[in-house]
């Protein structure tokens, strides 16, 4: 059997269990991490244990335990951040003063490059597409390798429930448009690794989700 040309391992991070994830490529073994929140520690062994190279670090959205230490982590690792959407400018310049009210490290970074729909980023020979998906944060993005059928949401959607949006600039009726019209599209076989929690399938959250099931939105 061929290997996959995408791997990915869950790194749970920050007293939040924060699904940190190491992506990479079986071709090049050149990786991503995507949303380092923190435990920097966890996920250098993670990078270790897999025996790959971190090209890059990708950024779903600014909330403190998605990238309270995305930019000490590039610093260490000598790499670029890519993402969110300039729209969470907000969230991320005030990562120093969330972090002290959550008692977690924060510090605030400017990325690289941010991104819009449309977008695409690379890793090693593959290449991911950006979704742009507001609503838990206005500037939340989306990653989906097709080959894989493969998604990581951050905190768009959860096995069983949906991103929470009583946050500042938080927008229920923009996230449940991004779920209906950016990620159902990829197809209910496409699993998805949430920002918390286990990770499922598109189809069977548009059957059994409380929040956003075809027959919930059904009415």
């Amino acid at each position: 059997m061929s290997e996959p040309p995408l791997k990915a391992a869950m790194i749970p991070v920050t007293p939040l269990a924060q699904n940190c994830s190491l992506i990479w490529c079986t071709q090049t073994n050149r990786a991503a991490v995507v949303d380092p929140g923190g435990d920097l520690p966890k996920i250098h062994a993670a990078i270790a244990q897999a025996g790959v190279v971190v090209e890059k670090i990708l950024i779903t959205h600014g909330h403190i335990d998605h990238c309270g230490e995305a930019g000490a982590l590039a610093a260490q690792l000598g790499v670029p951040i890519e993402g969110p959407h300039e729209a969470d400018r907000f969230w991320i310049a005030r990562l120093a003063e969330d972090g002290r009210a959550w008692g977690l490290r924060g510090e605030s970074f400017e990325p690289d490059r941010w991104l819009v729909e449309g977008d695409t980023v690379t890793l090693g020979a593959l290449e991911l597409a950006v979704y742009h998906c507001p609503g838990h944060t206005p500037g939340h993005v989306v990653f989906h390798h097709a080959p894989s059928r493969l998604a990581l949401v951050g905190d768009v959607l959860f096995e069983g429930s949906i991103g929470r949006t009583d946050f500042p600039m938080g927008d229920h009726a923009a996230l449940i448009e991004s779920i209906v019209t950016k990620l159902w599209p990829l197809g209910d076989d496409t699993v998805f690794i949430p920002g918390h929690g286990r990770p499922s399938r598109f189809g069977i959250e548009r059957q059994t989700n409380g929040f956003v099931a075809d027959r919930v939105l059904a009415g």
